[in-house]
């Protein structure tokens, strides 16, 4: 999982996100509403976690900007403890869940966790290509009955392409997806994980193939292949 932090409070995203990638999601993050609002225009998240006292502009109007050009990424915002008048408004500009501050970290990861299960539409359910499977709950893949443990990168990888499957992911979406905002993962190492993971999937009934200009794109192992 990829997010968007938002937030002003140097000392609060610095935690945040080590706690974060530390859990596995990758972290990029944004001190004001202006610079925020230029990340969403042209990069994708998996989920945005938003502050609304923000420097330039202010976070609702970047939640409103946001829903205004049809993107519907998860935006959890966090508020000021019992102010229910941001939370009512956040909510109205569309928001998907608030948090209050302060906050414990696995209360954070839980509705981040869920609002991204909410966003695949497979909420407690479980994703499959051929014999593979991912529990969206536990994020654990399994081929057949038996636990497919992988590295860090091989699980973000796959984990991206199993929810998009059976349609194209660019190699740059799956770059970003799968490193925080100051790290940069080269078409060549994505290569070598993705060849690592076809190795892994060998008689799962399940593929990764690679479109030319377009990316890769899990199928059916019995899918033509390119």
């Amino acid at each position: 999982m990829r997010i968007l932090l938002i937030e002003d409070q140097a000392g609060l995203v610095q935690t945040l996100t080590q706690s974060l990638v530390a859990l596995g999601i990758a972290v990029e993050s944004r001190s004001d509403g202006l610079l925020a609002d230029e990340a969403l225009q042209h990069h994708a998240y998996d989920a945005v976690v938003l502050d609304l006292a923000l420097p330039r502009l202010h976070g609702l109007e970047v939640l409103r900007r946001l829903r205004g050009r049809g993107d519907t990424v998860p935006v959890l915002i966090l508020t000021a403890s019992g102010d229910t008048h941001d939370r009512v408004q956040g909510l109205n500009a569309g928001a998907d869940d608030y948090l209050p501050k302060p906050f414990d970290l696995s209360e954070l990861e839980a509705r981040l966790r869920a609002l991204y299960r909410r966003r695949l539409g497979a909420a407690g359910s479980v994703l499959r290509v051929g014999s593979l499977a991912l529990d969206t709950v536990s994020r654990r893949f399994a081929v057949g009955e038996h636990h497919l443990d992988l590295p860090p990168r091989e699980h973000g990888l796959l984990e991206a392409l199993i929810a998009q499957a059976g349609r194209p992911v660019s190699k740059f979406a799956l770059s970003q997806r799968l490193c925080s905002a100051n790290e940069v993962l080269s078409h060549d190492a994505l290569e070598v994980y993705v060849h690592r993971l076809r190795r892994r999937l060998e008689g799962s009934g399940a593929a990764i193939h690679t479109l030319r200009g377009l990316g890769y794109v899990l199928e059916g192992s019995d899918a033509a292949s390119a």
